[in-house]
């Protein structure tokens, strides 16, 4: 559960590469998440152009973070989700709960 960090417009990007699990690189993930939170960045973008795979806990991680940012009063947008990742979203029909946008600079423009 590897992720860099960055900012587009006025958004903060987490971009995950490789395989989205649990594991130690949550705990990470989460403390990333009150850091742009408690600095007053409450429009995040999680980009997934780059993940190859997702398990339970991975798509457990993306929606904790999803009620973090709500509960903040944020917004958390979904970016560059590749069609395994879309259908997992359909099959757990969170695909009605996130917004979804084919690329971060669509997604940052949303806001």
């Amino acid at each position: 559960m590897k992720f860099t960090t960055s900012e587009v417009y006025n958004a903060a990007v987490i971009s995950f590469k490789g395989k989205l699990m649990g594991g130690p690189d949550s705990k990470d993930f989460h403390s990333q998440i009150d850091d742009y939170l408690n600095s007053g960045k409450k429009n995040i973008i999680i980009d997934l152009s780059e993940v190859k795979f997702v398990n339970s806990s991975g798509l457990g991680n993306i929606v904790r973070a999803f009620s973090t940012v709500k509960d903040a009063g944020g917004v958390l947008k979904l970016s560059g989700n590749t069609a395994k990742i879309e259908g997992l979203l359909s099959i757990t029909k969170l695909d009605s709960i996130f917004e979804q946008y084919p690329s971060v600079e669509e997604a940052s423009k949303s806001f």
